[in-house]
């Protein structure tokens, strides 16, 4: 993993400090984590709509109650926003059958996954095997807009939230093994003089979370995300800059 640097020369063209002003979605159920990430990144008008018919839109895209990326791409693809899929696996890793997370899964979801996969380039979705650094995350959100990213949940440990700080500081004294949670958040921002990052988290009310760019390499590329990462490119979101 890449170290994390203490300036920015590395990202000449990008603001020490940027925020972008998202409109935050709380997920509705254990499962929507996803969805509500993709309404957080849509305008007022499509988020009013798919919110209005989420049942019927979950229905037609066919993941009932279990999203994987590629399913948040087709939504995207449906509401017309740019955007660049980025995965270390194209399609399901074989590996993820022992895990208890996948294990009911998979089975179910791995037809209608592998097929929304072979025809993703035909449909116009821009789908590429390669892992992304913590500074190309950086230089996409100064440049381009906000980022959905896959992380493993019991690794997310915002250090502005006292329930989510307490949680942290008790995996670092006690050393349990991990088990993978997949969720989805909406990265929105990072600071490069304090190595953080600024996020979304759809399972919180609102409020902004922050990590450090470490912290939060671990979770995005914990086994089980195959660091999934989609990309928005959108000029549509307020900026606070410094």
């Amino acid at each position: 993993m890449m170290e994390c640097h203490d300036n920015n020369k590395d990202l000449p063209n990008v603001p020490p400090s940027l925020e972008l002003i998202i409109c935050h979605q709380k997920q509705r159920f254990n499962w929507d984590c996803g969805v509500s990430c993709v309404q957080m990144v849509l305008s007022p008008d499509l988020r009013t709509e798919l919110h209005n018919n989420f049942n019927e839109v979950c229905r037609e895209e066919g993941f009932n109650k279990s999203t994987w990326t590629i399913d948040l791409c087709y939504l995207l693809l449906r509401y017309g926003v740019k955007h660049c899929f980025c995965t270390i696996t194209l399609g399901i890793n074989p590996g993820y059958e022992t895990q208890s997370f996948y294990s009911k899964v998979l089975r179910k979801d791995e037809r209608r996954v592998m097929q929304r996969f072979s025809e993703a380039k035909e449909r116009g979705i821009d789908v590429q095997e390669k892992s992304l650094t913590h500074l190309e995350l950086i230089q996409h959100l100064a440049l381009n807009g906000p980022i959905i990213l896959l992380t493993n949940s019991s690794l997310l440990a915002c250090e502005t939230c006292k329930s989510m700080k307490l949680l942290s500081e008790l995996r670092h004294w006690l050393p349990w093994s991990v088990n993978y949670n997949g969720h989805y958040v909406v990265l929105c921002g990072y600071n490069l003089a304090k190595k953080k990052f600024y996020y979304h988290n759809p399972s919180l009310h609102d409020r902004i979370c922050c990590m450090s760019f470490t912290a939060m390499d671990e979770a995005r590329c914990s086994y089980g995300t195959d660091e999934d990462v989609i990309l928005i490119y959108s000029n549509n979101f307020g900026r606070k800059v410094s």
